[in-house]
């Protein structure tokens, strides 16, 4: 579109300051349930925009692979787990299930929700994101039994699948007031927030840059589009450029219409 773009690595804080402050023009995946408390002070003083959904389908909760299913039955539905917790056992945790969450410093949640819902599991944290994922595939190299917490879209599902436990309904009353759900003494008696994807922008791009404006506001991508070019950057080590390069060269019936309306 013969604009001249600067691409800028930036953590969620200072991207709202960032954005708000007209410094950095706009960002193209946020996902709500982790957008801090800036984004929403800032968007509500109408000092950034939000521009549109990202086109993504997230889901973030408790995976584990299909083979488990037979050996645990009743999964997806959480009250299975009731019942099969020693097929996740393991000589630390026995006769409770392993539960691999998220890092200690990224919050409690899954210990939470296994205490709310009386589930004879334990929570034990994980090293990292790179932990949660070498786990995950060398148990299913093995076909060995493992649930964890995790996330999608991540370029770990071009390489393996897995399932979701389904739980009961996220309310934000779930979080807040003990007195929701089937447990009366506890909060997180509930599934986790479905999150969201979505584009922000400088509230001044529309007047500066209109043309790049609506082609960001049309702009969209999938799961199946992006979790490929993850694995492609992440884990195969290719070049940002060339994986984007590759995808615009084969896919030009996808971008150009969003460029045809832009530029109108």
């Amino acid at each position: 579109m013969g604009y001249k773009v600067e691409y800028v690595t930036a953590g969620s804080y200072p991207q709202a300051t960032g954005i708000a402050d007209g410094s950095l023009t706009a960002t193209l995946e946020i996902w709500d349930n982790n957008m801090g408390e800036i984004f929403p002070k800032e968007i509500a003083a109408k000092h950034i925009e939000a521009i549109g959904d990202a086109g993504l389908d997230p889901v973030e909760g408790w995976l584990y692979p299909d083979y488990v299913e037979p050996l645990c039955p009743g999964l997806p539905n959480w009250e299975a787990l009731k019942k099969c917790a020693d097929v996740f056992a393991t000589t630390d945790t026995s006769p409770d299930g392993r539960f691999l969450d998220y890092p200690a410093d990224w919050g409690d949640r899954g210990a939470k929700m296994i205490k709310a819902l009386g589930l004879p599991f334990q929570s034990v944290p994980s090293g990292g994101e790179g932990n949660l994922v070498a786990e995950y595939k060398a148990a299913v190299a093995k076909k060995e039994p493992i649930i964890m917490m995790f996330w999608a879209p991540h370029a770990m599902f071009a390489d393996v699948t897995g399932k979701w436990v389904q739980f009961p309904k996220f309310e934000q009353a779930c979080y807040d007031d003990p007195k929701w759900g089937m447990n009366p003494n506890e909060t997180h008696d509930c599934g986790l927030a479905a999150p969201r994807t979505q584009k922000f922008a400088w509230p001044g791009m529309k007047d500066k840059w209109p043309a790049a404006y609506r082609f960001l506001k049309n702009y969209k991508i999938s799961n199946e589009t992006q979790i490929p070019m993850m694995k492609a950057v992440d884990v195969d080590g290719k070049k940002l450029e060339d994986v984007v390069k590759a995808w615009v060269d084969q896919n030009e019936a996808v971008w150009k219409p969003w460029v045809d309306a832009a530029m109108m």
